[in-house]
């Protein structure tokens, strides 16, 4: 059976995607592109990057990464990797394995996605991995995993109908079983109320920093829909057990940042961060709460440095996060 490889273990690299649909930044693209390169500038400090970029925008992405992100061409629609590239597992002989799943733009929210579609398998193919394909809509986002057999998800994004409305909850659970090694899967009931355009992604909201460790985004404030939706959330998983009958303990993150950016109100979830060789990255928006709650974080990742990025708001202005623009490839 295949293994999905915990987040914290040792990476071969980072990929990420520039940033190419222009309608959808608007008056932000180029803040986008600032944000991009310094995400990947970060991350390169401690491990390999490549930068999928179209041929339109390669000298663009060339001039604002330097020479430490490996830039390379690649027709993309969109910025996020993490969704619309692959997943890699590890297969029975120790080798990597870049699954394959459908992607339709969270819903066909966003037109055309026809290049994100096929990136993650080109993209594989580029570098001479293997390929597997698989016949359900899935984006990287909607799952954390502690590479021991356990993964959280959200029913609002999984059972969302413009998902894959004919599969079961245990349908969808044996595909996740078979291909990513889930021997145990937690549903939390809900994402964030603002993350309209992911329906709800995990990675918002939860993100495993150990075996039977699960860290997980709180609300402080009570006016916000967040408060409840979160407070429910952490009873799910709080004393529920993992694949290997732990009761997993539940670590909160108590403040949820919003901002203003280009007259939008967003919410900028410090759950949405990145774990690499040697690095916590954390998304911020200058919340007064910052220091403190990023010393929550790095207490579950001893021996890694933590590093606060303010290019939360305008991420999340596109629909994301650090973690939604990147995508780890295991060493093995």
């Amino acid at each position: 059976m295949s293994r999905w490889p915990a987040e914290w273990e040792p990476h071969e690299s980072t990929v990420m995607c520039w940033p190419a649909r222009a309608e959808m930044w608007g008056d932000l693209f180029t803040d986008a592109e600032a944000a991009h390169a310094e995400v990947a500038n970060a991350i390169a400090a401690f491990e390999p990057v490549t930068m999928l970029v179209p041929p339109r925008n390669l000298e663009r992405a060339a001039a604002r990464c330097g020479s430490g992100v490996e830039i390379v061409e690649l027709r993309i629609d969109d910025s996020w990797f993490r969704d619309s590239g692959p997943i890699y597992v590890v297969d029975d002989a120790g080798g990597p394995v870049a699954t394959d799943w459908l992607f339709n733009a969270w819903g066909e929210k966003f037109l055309p996605y026809d290049a994100d579609a096929a990136a993650a398998a080109r993209f594989a193919e580029l570098r001479g991995h293997a390929v597997r394909s698989i016949d359900m809509v899935f984006e990287g986002g909607s799952i954390t995993g502690d590479g021991d057999g356990t993964v959280v998800t959200t029913t609002q994004c999984l059972m969302h109908p413009n998902r894959n409305h004919s599969m079961t909850q245990v349908e969808i659970e044996s595909v996740l079983r078979d291909e990513l090694g889930a021997e145990r899967l937690v549903w939390l009931p809900h994402g964030l109320a603002l993350d309209d355009d992911t329906d709800g992604h995990v990675d918002n909201i939860a993100a495993f920093a150990a075996p039977g460790r699960l860290v997980m985004q709180g609300c402080d404030d009570r006016h916000e829909a967040d408060w409840l939706r979160l407070d429910v959330d952490h009873r799910v998983a709080s004393g529920a057990l993992d694949a290997r009958g732990r009761a997993i303990e539940v670590i909160v993150v108590p403040v949820l940042p919003f901002a203003e950016i280009a007259g939008e109100r967003v919410v900028v979830p410090y759950l949405n961060y990145y774990v690499g060789n040697g690095f916590v990255i954390v998304p911020t928006c200058g919340n007064e709460a910052d220091v403190d709650m990023l010393a929550v974080i790095g207490e579950q990742y001893p021996g890694r440095e933590t590093i606060a990025l303010d290019v939360g708001a305008v991420l999340a202005a596109g629909g994301g996060g650090i973690h939604c623009i990147t995508q780890q490839v295991p060493a093995v």
